[in-house]
Parts: structure tokens; C-alpha cells; sequence
């Protein structure tokens, strides 16, 4: 697996829309890995929710308890499966539901308020991050795709520190920041001696930019960091603008 050998199975999250019981047979024959994958609250499902028995729940504070039941997901060749569930509120005519199906069982509080909200992580990175090549492939070629996803994440990294210097466009996504930032960029590039100065002229928010970007070599030397770029045959590079 992608992974290696693990001491306990990885969770994969997964989000409603990728429900479906060939994933749920497929991952839970699959070593080293477990799912958990919310299922549409449909009436049927509400009805079995309420009706359920209240020792079988665990009230951990106030508007939130939580139980493990089992279930058969449709149109899978596995099961049943832990089913666990999310009550919320404390009267009956108030209560709402959530309901994940795991391939395996698991703490209801350490997966649905710990583990199961850190896929909006997944969420915010490819929102900001996916123009950057994360939203197709290409080719089959693993070669190839290492070395796509490697000059993905460089490009990653250059605009990270690029939004802390810039406090304006911290919030831009990649596809923003091309646009309005990177796009149609006037300048010129000259040598003298073992410098490549690179000049930008009437680039948006110069201000921000000049701090950290103009005079670069001295800035790296000042930080301990050789400024002659192995790749560029040596040479120093800096940035004016204008």
C-alpha cells in the first residue's frame, strides 16, 4: 500500500457523495485501511434514528450524544457494519441526526468530533490550491506524475510565503493570484556579472513586495543562506520594481 506497513489501519475520510457499497466492500478487504462515510439522513433512515432505544446512547455534554449500531449498507457484499451516530439536541421533538458507516468500529467521539472534521483541511487545500495541477492528471505515468506533483508543490510553497509577505491576497486562492496578480506582469531581466536582476514594472502591491524581494542576495547572505542557485548555473537573483 501507499502507505507501508501501519500499526493500526489509516481512516480515509469521505464525504456523502462517495457513499456507495462497491467502496465499502473494496476498503474493507483492503489491509492497513478503514472508511468512514456519512449516509443521507432519508426518512426511512430518520425513523430508525428515533425509534432508537435511549440506553443505546452515550451522552457526552449537553445537545450531544452519541451510539454504534450496525447497518447494512445497499448494494454492498459486506456486513453489517458499525453504524455511528451523531444526536444532537436535548428534546425529542428537536432531535437531529448524523450517521456514518465505518468498516471497522471505532470511538464515536475520537472519529465524528475529532478525526471526521479535519476533511475540510482536504477541502481548503484543493480550493486553493488545486489550479495549481492538483485537479487532473494528465497521464499514467507515475515518472511523470512525480515529477507534476513535485513542481505542484514547489509552486505551493513559493505562493505560501508569497500570501504571508502580502497580508492583501493571504485569502487568494492559486487561480486568483494568477490573475490578478502574477498575470501580464511587464518587466525586464538583465545580467551583470553573477546577478539576474529581474525588473517588474507598475506590479501590483510593490509596496508589500519591495521589503522582501529587493536586494535579495544580501537579504539571504543576512540569513545564512547562500544566494548562488545551483540549477541557475550559479548566478544570484534579484528583483527591483518599478
Amino acid at each position: 500500500m501507499c502507505l507501508g506497513p501501519q500499526p493500526t489501519p489509516a481512516l480515509v475520510l469521505a464525504d456523502a457523495e462517495h457513499y456507495s457499497g462497491p467502496l465499502l466492500d473494496y476498503l474493507y478487504r483492503a489491509p492497513g485501511f478503514d472508511l468512514l462515510v456519512p449516509i443521507k439522513i432519508l426518512p426511512s433512515v430518520r425513523r430508525r434514528l428515533h425509534d432508537l432505544p435511549e440506553e443505546l446512547f452515550t451522552r457526552h455534554w449537553p445537545g450531544y450524544a452519541t451510539a454504534q449500531i450496525t447497518y447494512q449498507p445497499t448494494y454492498s457484499l459486506v456486513g453489517p457494519l458499525p453504524l455511528l451516530v451523531q444526536r444532537f439536541e436535548e428534546t425529542p421533538d428537536r432531535w437531529r441526526w448524523n450517521a456514518f458507516v465505518c468498516t471497522a468500529a471505532r470511538d464515536e467521539v475520537e472519529v465524528l468530533a475529532r478525526e471526521y472534521p479535519k476533511r475540510w483541511h482536504i477541502e481548503e487545500f484543493f480550493n486553493h490550491s488545486q489550479a495549481l495541477g492538483w485537479d487532473r492528471a494528465g497521464t499514467q505515468n507515475l515518472n511523470i506524475r512525480y515529477g507534476h506533483m513535485t513542481m505542484a508543490l514547489v509552486a505551493q510553497a513559493v505562493l505560501r510565503r508569497l500570501r504571508q509577505r502580502i497580508p492583501a491576497v493571504a485569502h487568494w486562492d492559486a487561480r486568483h493570484l494568477a490573475k490578478s496578480l502574477l498575470h501580464g506582469l511587464e518587466g525586464d531581466v538583465r545580467v551583470s556579472e553573477q546577478t539576474i536582476t529581474v525588473t517588474y514594472y507598475n506590479a501590483p502591491q510593490a509596496g508589500d513586495l519591495r521589503p522582501h524581494y529587493e536586494d535579495l542576495p544580501r537579504r539571504l547572505r543576512a540569513e545564512n543562506v547562500n544566494p548562488a542557485i545551483p540549477w541557475l548555473y550559479g548566478y544570484h537573483l534579484d528583483f527591483r520594481f518599478r
